[in-house]
């Protein structure tokens, strides 16, 4: 588990992992961030009251930083990883195993499950299960089981993550995406199914929900650079979109027709934001267009302004960038 900042989640988390219904032994090992919060004495609470957590350190607070230790410290040979604001379903661990078994498969997930607890969070979880809201993507809206481009957290065959060396340090960003990319380049299948399911905590404002989806459009077009062939309509939707947009309003002061642009734009959220969250609260329906928008708008942004050099930015930005 890469930690920072957790303190709010954490304890769910943990605790969802060590009830889980799991007849071999079980260890869960938390990488441990300069948080700013009382994670770390949320950590030291948990540890000190089961034998089954363990504490590891990751001074970058980088997120392939956290996990690329955690998976040094494990010591069996099924890594499973999870989020310190994710919360597994009952039965995950068991369900996961047993796949890998039928399956063959070198990595497996399930269904990101977001749920919020405030009415933005709320807002956020009904766009993140929409197709208005982040296209077809399996992990997220569910489907049929079989191979995948890549799935949510993942459960791992320990001799996988070592064969292509664990997640790649430089990608601050996606690099989940990118690790499965190279999973498959190297003959592993990774493998969703519906029967894995985690309860996902969404960001809750709309600065945080920006923040992350910028970092989303940003570092996936680093690994587009860096991985021929592994973009796809669905990623460049967004950055088409917010180009469209800037080109409608600016146009529109020359050619008032191109105003119809953004005004499309901006009537398309309304109706799809209120078409997806039709049965919810009515604090929850007037905050889901400005949520689509915010997560179009900035992974667009994010993609279209990233310059990230693998070789020379990363090196430069790793004292300062935290945990997803």
């Amino acid at each position: 588990m890469p930690i920072l900042n957790e303190e709010r989640h954490l304890a769910e988390s943990v605790g969802a992992i060590l009830e889980q219904d799991w007849d071999g032994p079980l260890e869960v090992v938390l990488a441990l961030g300069p948080s700013q919060d009382r994670t770390d004495e949320v950590a030291a609470r948990l540890q000190a009251a089961d034998a089954r957590v363990r504490t590891v350190a990751n001074p970058t607070g980088r997120t392939p930083d956290a996990l690329n230790a955690a998976i040094g410290a494990a010591s069996y040979d099924v890594v499973a990883r999870v989020d310190g604001h994710g919360i597994l379903s009952p039965g995950y661990l068991k369900t996961a195993a047993v796949t890998l078994q039928d399956t063959g498969a070198a990595n497996v997930g399930g269904i990101m499950d977001a749920e919020g607890t405030t009415d933005f969070e709320r807002a956020v979880a009904v766009a993140m299960k929409s197709k208005i809201g982040v296209g077809g993507v399996k992990f997220k809206q569910g489907g049929a089981a079989g191979p995948a481009d890549t799935v949510y957290l993942g459960v791992f065959r320990g001799d996988w993550l070592r064969k292509v060396g664990g997640y790649d340090r430089r990608y601050i960003r996606a690099q989940d995406w990118e690790m499965n990319f190279r999973i498959r380049r190297q003959g592993g299948v990774v493998w969703f199914t519906p029967d894995l399911r985690v309860t996902y905590r969404p960001r809750g404002s709309f600065r945080a929900l920006s923040r992350q989806y910028r970092e989303y459009g940003r570092w996936r077009r680093v690994v587009a650079r860096e991985h021929q062939g592994s973009i796809n309509a669905r990623y460049l939707a967004p950055p088409v979109a917010l180009a469209a947009i800037a080109i409608g309003t600016v146009g529109g002061l020359v050619r008032r027709p191109l105003w119809v642009i953004p005004a499309a734009y901006a009537g398309g959220v309304t109706v799809g934001g209120l078409a997806i969250s039709r049965g919810s609260a009515r604090a929850v329906r007037v905050l889901v267009p400005g949520v689509l928008a915010t997560m179009h708008l900035s992974w667009g942004w994010g993609f279209l302004t990233s310059r990230v050099r693998l070789t020379d930015d990363v090196q430069r930005m790793s004292s300062n960038t935290p945990v997803a």
